[in-house]
C-alpha cells in the first residue's frame, strides 16, 4: 500500500475544508503560544501582588516589635518571628501553628550569614486539612527583615522575650495559593475562548473560501460548455479587481485565441481547398477534352497543360506541409551558424529567370553569420526572391550588413510596390494583391507567410519598408559569432 494513501483518507479533498483545516491549525499554534504566554504573565503579576502583599505585612510586624507588642496570631499570611537564644518562636501566626511552632521554631534562626530568599517547610505528619497541609515539605519564597534586640529598651525585649543582645528575624511567607489560583482561572477561560475561537475561525474560513470560489464555480461551469465547434463562450469579468477577475480575463482571453485559432483553421481549409481545386479543375477538363477528341487533340500541349498543373499541385502540397510543421513547432535538425552573405550570393548566381530578363545584383561581401537551419534559411531567401521576380520590373537589389547584435537583409524590387494599406496583409496566408492574381503566374500566396513564418522560428523578423519606387522587405536575425578559423 502505498504510503500516502493513510494520509489522503482524513486529508479532505475540498479546498474549502482544507483552508479551514489549515486556518484553524495556525489558529492553534498562535493560540497555544499566546495563552503560554498569558499563563506566565499573569502567574508572574500574581506573585508579585503576593509579595507586595507580605511585605505589607512584613513591616506591619516590624513595627510592631520595635513597640515591644508580641504580634497577634491572626494574620492573611503565615509569619513567624524567631531570635537567636529561643528553642520556640518569638510570634507567629497565619497557619504557622499547624506546625506546633510553639515547641520549637519552624524557621532558622539568624547566623549573621543573610537573610534566606526561600525556605523549605517541614512536613507535618499530624497536620489538620488547611494551610499548612499544602504548604508541608515545600520550598517557598520569603521575605524577611531582621531587628537587634540591643537597640530596643530592656523593657521591650523583656516583652517580647527575648535577650538584651538578641537578633530576631521576621519570616513572612509569600503564598502561591493567589498567583496559582488566578493563573488556574486564566487557563480555564483561555482554553475555552480558544476552543470557540478555533471553531469560529474554521467556519470563517470555510464560509470566506466559499463565497470567494463562486466566481470560480461559475468560470468552471462556463468553461466546461466551451467546445472545440464553437468557442464564443465567454466568462463572466468581477468588478473588483482581484485574482478572480485577473483568471476571468485570462480565460477570456484563451478563449478569444481558441475562437480566431479555430477561425484562421476554417478560413486556412478553405483557401486550401479553393487552391487545390483550380489547378485539379484545369487538369481534370484538359484530360477530359483530350479524352473526348482524341483525334483532335493537340497532346504535347495537353500534356504541357497537365505537366504544369501537377507541378503548381506540388508546390501548394509541399508549402502546406511547410505550414503545418511550422503551426506545430516540429523540431528541426540542430542549428548551425550559416553566413547569410555566402548563401545569398549563391543564390543570386544560381536564380533562374525563365520567363523574362531581369537583373539581380548582390553587392555585400562582409560575412554575416546567423543561427539556424541552412534548408530553412534557404527556403525564406527564396520565397522573397520569388515575390520580387513576380513583381519586378527590370531590376531585384539584395543586400546584407551588421547591425550590433543583429544582421539586417534586405530585398528590393522596382515594381509598383504594396499599398500601405496591404502592408501586414500581405504576409497572411493566400493572400494575392490585384496585380497578381494570375494563379499561374502569381504563386500559391504562401510565399510571405512562409518567410515570416521562418524568420520567427529563427528569433528574427520580417517586414515591409516603406519606399518611394517598389517594395523592399526587411529580414532582422540574431547575429552569431563568426566560427573558430573564419
Amino acid at each position: 500500500m502505498n504510503a500516502t494513501e493513510p494520509r489522503r483518507r482524513w486529508w479532505p479533498r475540498s479546498i474549502r475544508a482544507r483552508t479551514a483545516l489549515a486556518a484553524a491549525s495556525a489558529a492553534a499554534v498562535i493560540l497555544a503560544c499566546i495563552g503560554w504566554w498569558v499563563h506566565h504573565d499573569v502567574y508572574r503579576q500574581g506573585t508579585q501582588i503576593a509579595e507586595e502583599q507580605a511585605a505589607v505585612q512584613l513591616w506591619a510586624l516590624v513595627d510592631q516589635l520595635n513597640e515591644g507588642v508580641v504580634p497577634v496570631r491572626t494574620s492573611a499570611v503565615p509569619y513567624e518571628v524567631v531570635a537567636t537564644g529561643r528553642r520556640s518562636a518569638v510570634a507567629y501566626g497565619g497557619g504557622m501553628a499547624d506546625f506546633d511552632p510553639g515547641t520549637r521554631h519552624v524557621l532558622p534562626a539568624p547566623t549573621g550569614q543573610g537573610s534566606p530568599s526561600f525556605v523549605r517547610l517541614p512536613v507535618n505528619r499530624d497536620y489538620n486539612p488547611g494551610l499548612s497541609g499544602d504548604m508541608a515539605g515545600g520550598t517557598h519564597r520569603v521575605v524577611t527583615a531582621e531587628i537587634n534586640a540591643d537597640e530596643l529598651s530592656s523593657d521591650k525585649a523583656a516583652a517580647l522575650g527575648v535577650a538584651a543582645d538578641a537578633k530576631l528575624r521576621v519570616y513572612v511567607v509569600v503564598l502561591p495559593d493567589t498567583a496559582e489560583a488566578i493563573s488556574e482561572t486564566t487557563d480555564r477561560l483561555l482554553l475555552r475562548a480558544g476552543l470557540v475561537g478555533l471553531v469560529l475561525i474554521a467556519a470563517a474560513a470555510y464560509f470566506a473560501v466559499r463565497i470567494a470560489l463562486r466566481p470560480v464555480e461559475a468560470i468552471r461551469v462556463l468553461t466546461a460548455s466551451v467546445t472545440a465547434s464553437d468557442p464564443r463562450e465567454r466568462v463572466t469579468v468581477p468588478a473588483t479587481g482581484h485574482e478572480i477577475t485577473a483568471l476571468a480575463t485570462t480565460i477570456n482571453t484563451t478563449l478569444q485565441r481558441l475562437d480566431d485559432a479555430a477561425a484562421q483553421q476554417r478560413r486556412f481549409v478553405a483557401d486550401a481547398a479553393h487552391e487545390l481545386r483550380s489547378p485539379l479543375t484545369t487538369l481534370l477538363a484538359s484530360l477530359e477534352v483530350a479524352l473526348a477528341y482524341p483525334e483532335r487533340t493537340d497532346w504535347p500541349a495537353a500534356a504541357t497543360t497537365a505537366a504544369r498543373q501537377t507541378r503548381r499541385l506540388q508546390a501548394l502540397a509541399e508549402d502546406l506541409l511547410l505550414l503545418a510543421r511550422l503551426d506545430t513547432r516540429a523540431p528541426t535538425a540542430g542549428p548551425e551558424t550559416i553566413d547569410l552573405t555566402a548563401l545569398a550570393s549563391r543564390l543570386t548566381e544560381q536564380y533562374p529567370f525563365d520567363e523574362r530578363p531581369l537583373t539581380l545584383t548582390f553587392d555585400s561581401t562582409a560575412p554575416a553569420h546567423a543561427q539556424g537551419n541552412p534548408d530553412e534559411f534557404e527556403r525564406l531567401l527564396r520565397n522573397l526572391i520569388d515575390n520580387a521576380a513576380r513583381h519586378a520590373a527590370h531590376r531585384i537589389q539584395i543586400s546584407i550588413r551588421n547591425e550590433d547584435a543583429w544582421v539586417v537583409l534586405t530585398v528590393h524590387d522596382d515594381g509598383p510596390g504594396v499599398p500601405t494599406e496591404d502592408a501586414e496583409r500581405i504576409f497572411e496566408r493566400f493572400v494575392r494583391l490585384d496585380d497578381a492574381r494570375s494563379r499561374d503566374h502569381g504563386g500559391t500566396g504562401l510565399g510571405l507567410a512562409i518567410a515570416r513564418d521562418l524568420a520567427h522560428r529563427h528569433r528574427g523578423t520580417l517586414t515591409l519598408t516603406p519606399r518611394t519606387l517598389g517594395a523592399c522587405f526587411q529580414l532582422r536575425l540574431p547575429r552569431a559569432p563568426t566560427p573558430a578559423g573564419k
